[in-house]
């Protein structure tokens, strides 16, 4: 199983990187996690513009799914080769219509349904190709969740946005790769159910037992350093940032 880093940027792009998308393959299959601003150029870097056999979207805020619009685009017009059949894609309830209402002018109240086959995530255990999926609600000021996928006996667990939770603990325990957001600065932003420190991550990567701390979703006005620097303050086991195009093994 490998992660390619898309876009990690939190809440909108920075000069060096969209916003949330990451690629997990394995047995050749390519899943999506997350399709943030800027993602779907970024992406076409790493694997063909149709190549891709499933997309989870952690929420609905635009930083991590709006790309979805333009991808629609490119599957709902193409002509070479005619429609896309439709891609599996996992999100939370209301994921077509929040979309639908994104675009704001689909041919028909239907027509993302006509290229994309939408899955409502809820909390559980399911399939996703050759990955087994664990998925569980986070604290966030919408629906979201954290998703763990496990394939060959290793293991990858993804944060999506979410403030503290002993949740998110569990879903990582024993985690090969622990991708954690960690959008706020220790000491700084105190706003509980949004977003984790450096210092928050480290924590939960500890209680967790993860095995690889990944930190990410950093906004382009927050200084990585400081939060990677909080996050090795309280967790031992290698630590590191997230670097868009960059292909991490698992």
């Amino acid at each position: 199983m490998k992660l390619t880093v898309v876009g990690c940027s939190g809440s909108f792009p920075s000069a060096e990187s969209a916003c949330s998308s990451y690629l997990v393959e394995a047995d050749g299959f390519r899943l999506l996690l997350d399709m943030g601003n800027g993602a779907l150029g970024e992406l076409q870097r790493h694997c063909g513009l149709y190549d891709l056999d499933a997309i989870f979207l952690s929420h609905l805020h635009a930083d991590h799914c709006i790309d979805m619009c333009a991808y629609f685009v490119a599957r709902y017009y193409r002509h070479d080769g005619g429609r896309c059949d439709p891609l599996p894609v996992y999100g939370p309830e209301g994921t077509e219509q929040r979309l639908t209402t994104a675009y704001a002018d689909t041919p028909t109240a239907s027509s993302m349904s006509e290229v994309f086959d939408f899955h409502t995530v809820k909390p559980g255990t399911f399939e996703i190709g050759p990955f087994a999926v664990h998925t569980e609600r986070m604290r966030h000021p919408v629906e979201a969740y954290a998703i763990r996928i496990e394939h060959d006996g290793k293991s990858l667990t993804y944060s999506g946005d979410t403030g503290v939770t002993d949740a998110l603990d569990e879903l990582a325990r024993d985690t090969d790769l622990f991708l954690c957001e960690a959008a706020f600065t220790h000491g700084k932003e105190k706003i509980p159910d949004l977003h984790l420190n450096g210092r928050e991550a480290g924590e939960s990567a500890d209680r967790a037992g993860a095995r690889r701390l990944l930190l990410t979703h950093i906004p382009p006005w927050t200084d990585p350093a400081v939060n990677l620097a909080d996050a090795r303050e309280v967790f031992d086991g290698p630590v590191g940032l997230a670097v868009p195009r960059v292909t991490y093994e698992i």
